[in-house]
């Protein structure tokens, strides 16, 4: 592995030779691979199968895998039960304990894609708080979409709209997450390409971009909110100095998080890959100045319409939830949140703007994927088929499966008692109801 001599003259701030050697040694070995678990939907019996014992220091359900396995070909992988996500992002979860959140909050996640620290998240933030997880990009706002659904949490909207639109919308959260589109340099290790598009140049366009991204969606950062700033590279100017902008330029204060010397992680705070079991990254996390004025944002009026009785049987404690009708597809929000839910669906462009629960075909009400990935699935509404994991491939590849024996109209598929997704049985063979979109593509 050849790393560009700029690079490595950029470096030697900050390293020893000695250390520095350390660094570039360290990129040219294997990345590690960790996990992170879902504790509402991994069985305890699957565990043992992940040999969990190496755990990832600074983050909760959080594990190192000895090597990395094909996560494509385990069927607990595509039901959400666990998230494969880099050990060093993670940190996101000290940044979140040093909020001190006691009540529900509502939070961005701007640059939301694929999905990793938009699940985590969703496992930290207080009981009752909303999630919007935002990817400029449709394509990638798609992904993030899937890997949310699957992660199965109900109080989470995905939307695809610019950090400017998000700033204009008069809409405020307490916490933003920013993990900036960057140069990359942390990915070197994991990503050939990384390399190959890195130089001085890029840095520079990519430090003033994050500056426009920060001052876009300031506005939208209530008084005395939080800012999780974050970035996957190594160099000042799109890690301090632009804290520095933050603070200076947009009025806020640096939150200092407790770490552990046995953590590696160094002032800043930065994670460097001869130090830290993970890839590099840089995180910090700033208050906003108490000093502005909350702008009055009125909420909308709840959307009600006239919802078939068996939907509501379909999810746990419905009387917690507030339903809508979209054109043909009904969803479900917890009340808690709901009206703020519909103000984001009014004022951003949306792709899950709620629990979509069904859809109506004529005078048949389908269960949506949605519906069976989420956790407030009432199962018991359902009769289930549990599938050894040959059937539980062919089902994720979207194949029919023979089901003889089974009663005929909607089954819920099961791997090891976790919900894969629906079927309906008609009784010569079962039509599989597995998002295209989503199927396995390759084979064993």
């Amino acid at each position: 592995m050849q790393l560009p001599d700029s690079f490595i003259e950029q470096m030697r701030s900050s390293f020893s030779e000695e250390e520095l050697q350390q660094f570039v040694d360290a990129i040219g070995s294997t990345p590690i691979t960790s996990i992170r678990i879902n504790g509402d939907k991994m069985p305890e019996t699957a565990l043992d199968e992940f040999n969990l014992q190496n755990p990832v220091l600074w983050a909760s359900n959080a594990y190192y895998l000895n090597e990395r396995p094909s996560f494509t070909f385990d069927p607990l992988f595509h039901a959400g039960c666990y998230y494969v996500q880099e050990a060093s992002s993670m940190f996101v979860e000290q940044a979140v304990k040093q909020c001190n959140f006691t009540e529900p909050v509502t939070a961005l996640d701007l640059c939301a894609a694929p999905g990793g620290k938009s699940t985590h998240l969703c496992s930290l933030l207080p009981k009752g708080s909303l999630l919007v997880a935002n990817e400029i990009h449709r394509g990638r706002a798609q992904i993030l979409a899937e890997n949310l659904t699957k992660w199965g949490k109900p109080e989470v909207m995905v939307t695809s709209n610019t950090p400017q639109q998000i700033g204009d919308s008069g809409l405020q959260f307490d916490l933003i997450l920013v993990d900036a589109p960057c140069s990359g340099e942390g990915m070197f290790r994991k990503d050939d390409t990384a390399i190959t598009e890195w130089s001085l140049e890029n840095v520079e366009m990519c430090a003033n971009r994050q500056k426009e991204i920060l001052q876009s969606i300031w506005q939208a950062l209530k008084p005395g909110g939080y800012i999780i700033y974050s970035t996957c590279t190594y160099n000042k100017k799109e890690d301090e100095e632009n804290v520095k902008f933050i603070e200076e330029q947009l009025s806020a204060t640096v939150i200092s998080i407790p770490t552990e010397s046995s953590w590696g992680i160094a002032p800043g705070y930065h994670f460097y890959p001869h130090r830290t079991k993970g890839e590099g990254f840089f995180l910090a996390l700033l208050k906003k100045d108490e000093d502005e004025p909350i702008s009055e944002a009125r909420l909308p009026k709840q959307i009600t319409s006239n919802i078939p009785a068996e939907c509501k049987e379909w999810i746990q404690n419905s009387e917690d939830f507030a339903f809508q009708m979209v054109n043909d597809a009904i969803y479900a929000r917890p009340k808690q949140v709901a009206l703020q839910m519909q103000m984001v669906a009014d004022r951003l462009y949306t792709l899950i703007k709620g629990i979509c629960i069904a859809t109506i075909k004529g005078k048949n009400t389908i269960p949506a994927h949605s519906l069976a990935m989420n956790c407030i699935l009432n199962k018991e509404a359902f009769h289930s088929v549990e599938l050894n994991k040959e059937d539980a491939l062919r089902y994720l590849r979207c194949e029919a499966l023979n089901i003889p024996n089974e009663p005929k109209g909607f089954v819920l598929f099961t791997y090891q008692g976790v919900t894969l997704g629906f079927g309906k049985n008609i009784g010569n063979r079962a039509n599989n109801l597995y998002p295209q979109e989503w199927r396995i593509r390759k084979n064993l």
